[in-house]
């Protein structure tokens, strides 16, 4: 099966430059939809759905091959394989920002830079590394994600996102967890909250934009300092900003950071 097929690519503009857009854990590329004007009049937008997501082929969905991140990371380069004949911009959210980490350790060549939105390589609080919860709150978190997936949806993604004066992006949050295959979604909670990919940091040499908000229970600003710390070549710009969905919630500070990092970068 190709990889545009299997994952929902859509492909919008003619730039010379590529850019791929991966949205993060129960979401799809529309979560992208208020960044793309301001890009694709210039760039190639390359808009994809991770296996289990949106409207990708859940057939291919292989519970051993996405038993690790790395599963994403090899599907992320045989889609850039598929869109681009050179190396792209890649802008991923969440758990999409370390699987292109993880992209970019194994072919740095297939990348100009790579741009963290909300990135976290480990959740979990380990001596002197403060990842925002303890062992036991992952391990909850997971077990009630077993136990009513629904439920956990409701309760948890208004939280995520974070914008009580915009409620309707926490229903739309809670919709789109709610459209996910609870039995994919589980397991990909368990292969995101778990993971510690905190030594690939150090091996990834393509130049690095971390984009954190302000406050951010997901992924808090010890997070974007550590990586920071021990990327080779990371810069860190702080979105002012509750939630851990900043080009939705906070688009034009997302857009204005992106704009900022390709011009300094390009030029």
């Amino acid at each position: 099966m190709s990889a545009k097929l299997r994952n929902n690519i859509q492909i919008i503009g003619k730039g010379p430059t590529v850019i791929v857009f991966a949205h993060g854990f129960g979401c799809d590329q529309n979560m992208w939809r208020y960044l793309v004007p301001s890009f694709q009049d210039r760039f190639t937008l390359v808009l994809f759905d991770l296996v289990g997501s949106g409207k990708s082929d859940l057939s291919a969905y292989d519970f051993e091959k996405y038993s690790s991140l790395h599963g994403y990371a090899a599907d992320l380069l045989e889609i850039i394989n598929e869109v681009a004949d050179q190396p792209v911009i890649f802008v991923g959210h969440s758990v999409s920002a370390v699987i292109g980490l993880l992209a970019t350790v194994e072919s740095p060549e297939k990348f100009k830079c790579q741009i963290m939105v909300g990135p976290s390589p480990c959740y979990i609080n380990d001596g002197d590394y403060i990842g925002g919860f303890s062992r036991a709150d992952v391990e909850e978190l997971c077990t009630t994600i077993d136990s009513n997936y629904l439920g956990w949806s409701s309760n948890m993604a208004p939280a995520i996102m974070g914008t009580p004066e915009k409620p309707e992006l926490g229903i739309e949050l809670t919709n789109s967890f709610c459209r996910t295959n609870p039995e994919i979604a589980k397991h990909f909670a368990r292969v995101t909250f778990l993971s510690d990919h905190r030594d690939a940091l150090q091996k990834s040499i393509t130049p690095t934009l971390i984009l954190q908000c302000s406050d951010d229970f997901i992924a808090p600003r010890t997070v974007g300092d550590y990586m920071q710390k021990n990327m080779p070549n990371a810069e860190l710009c702080i979105i002012d900003n509750v939630g851990h969905c900043p080009h939705l919630s906070s688009p034009e500070a997302s857009t204005h950071a992106i704009e900022t990092y390709l011009k300094n970068y390009f030029c």
